[in-house]
């Protein structure tokens, strides 16, 4: 038994409610549960009891055994004061607050069923890729689907925290907070660090002032990236490190240390090089990106914005300086696209939509959801040997939140799915 499990019971009223009465025998009535804490203090604040013909309203403590009170040196906390009712498994020994008076004690041992339990205990002890993997054919479609409407919008909510960050160090500057968040989506997993403190080196403001020379913005990005130190055999790189050099003292830049990108294990389209050369093209294709983000409308508008980004000549015939490779267009792929627009446009789109208190932007951001393919990772295909396939980024979205956010942590009390198991036949 634990607290966790019995905070779980409260919540939702899951025991005997007969004949309640605290450990003294005193009749017991639960009017509101209370409103659960996940801070310091009480585990539940504004609850309301009924005691003989008294109505008290404060806090309740949960607890395992009654004596865990004395061990967690809650009779020394004034938070504790306004305790009206402690909530235990076990009342093994009489609890006062600090000013002595009695604390009203309700035991749960003899009052929460057996198989609510065992089924948790089963869910908390399983070993397979999900807890409930054996049971999970069990839900009914319809607990599925609302659970992971909720789940995508708790993950869409998660990465709200950085992009609000972001936009405040930026003091509210929404290109430049955009620009930032797309040079990170450039790096994909391996060099989105890289990309990112590439975009926080490099403002988007000095950028746009030479949006229109693409030769000035590959100096730019390739220097300041730190790709240009070395002595080039061929042209092309030779006449990057000079206009960079010259930029670089205009602007008074501090380039990054060239060894921080990472090369090893990536297919060559996807090296750091061509990536910051693409999205050179991008900014010099398309000024005010933000501005054009927010003003498109469906995933073919989106899709065309990086559809045409092609590479300069130079790196048509190159992966690297100074190696010559056969002549490739070298486009964004379209998965790359999709990837983008779900891990980058979409949560933008949202706090966006947030921070304007308007409905627009969150809707659109959720309806290209719904338009884009789902993704392709281990999890997702897993998942669908289960028989709970995804459509869409709405559902690949929701069920990647389950899996890294709930069943990995076992947040079965927390979850509907779990609910509905621990709940079954009890």
């Amino acid at each position: 038994m634990n607290e966790a499990f019995i905070a779980y019971v409260w919540k939702l009223r899951l025991f005997n409610h007969q004949n309640l009465s605290t450990v003294k025998g005193e009749k017991l009535e639960i009017l509101a549960v209370g409103t659960e804490n996940k801070q310091g203090g009480p585990d539940f604040f504004n609850a309301k009891i009924k005691i003989g013909n008294t109505i008290w309203a404060g806090n309740v403590e949960l607890h395992t055994l009654a004596s865990d009170w004395l061990k967690h040196q809650h009779q020394h906390d004034a938070a504790y004061n306004n305790v009206i009712l402690h909530v235990v498994y076990e009342g093994d020994t009489p609890i006062c607050r600090k000013d002595g008076t009695p604390i009203p004690t309700l035991e749960l041992r003899q009052r929460i069923p057996p198989k609510l339990y065992r089924n948790y205990l089963y869910l908390l002890s399983s070993k397979t890729w999900i807890p409930c993997e054996q049971l999970i054919a069990k839900i009914d479609p319809f607990t599925l689907k609302n659970w992971l409407d909720r789940l995508l919008i708790e993950r869409l909510e998660r990465k709200t925290a950085p992009i609000l960050a972001s936009l405040q160090s930026n003091h509210n500057n929404w290109e430049a907070t955009f620009y930032q968040f797309l040079a990170r989506a450039f790096g994909t997993k391996i060099n989105a660090l890289p990309f990112e403190l590439l975009a926080k080196s490099l403002p988007i403001s000095i950028l746009s002032k030479h949006s229109n020379n693409l030769f000035q913005l590959e100096a730019f990005l390739f220097g300041q990236a730190g790709l240009l130190e070395k002595d080039f055999e061929e042209d092309y790189p030779k006449a990057l490190k000079k206009e960079y050099y010259f930029l670089q003292k205009k602007f008074d830049l501090q380039p990054l240390k060239g060894h921080i990108w990472q090369f090893a294990r990536l297919r060559p389209p996807n090296f750091p090089t061509i990536r910051i050369a693409q999205l050179a093209q991008l900014l010099h294709q398309s000024t005010h990106l933000f501005s054009k983000i927010i003003n498109l409308q469906t995933v073919e508008d989106y899709q065309q914005l990086f559809a045409y980004v092609q590479v300069s000549p130079y790196w048509e015939t190159h992966y690297i300086f100074d190696k010559k490779s056969k002549k490739s267009s070298k486009k964004i792929g379209k998965n790359t696209v999709n990837t983008f627009l779900i891990n980058t446009i979409v949560p933008i789109l949202f706090v966006y939509s947030k921070q304007r208190a308007s409905n627009i932007h969150q809707a659109r951001a959720l309806q290209l959801l719904e338009n884009l393919p789902k993704e392709s990772n281990s999890i997702i295909q897993k998942w669908a040997t289960l028989d709970i396939k995804a459509a869409s980024a709405y559902d690949s979205q929701g069920l990647l939140q389950l899996k890294n956010e709930y069943c990995d942590a076992k947040k079965c009390l927390n979850c509907a799915l779990g609910h509905q198991l621990l709940v079954r036949d009890s």
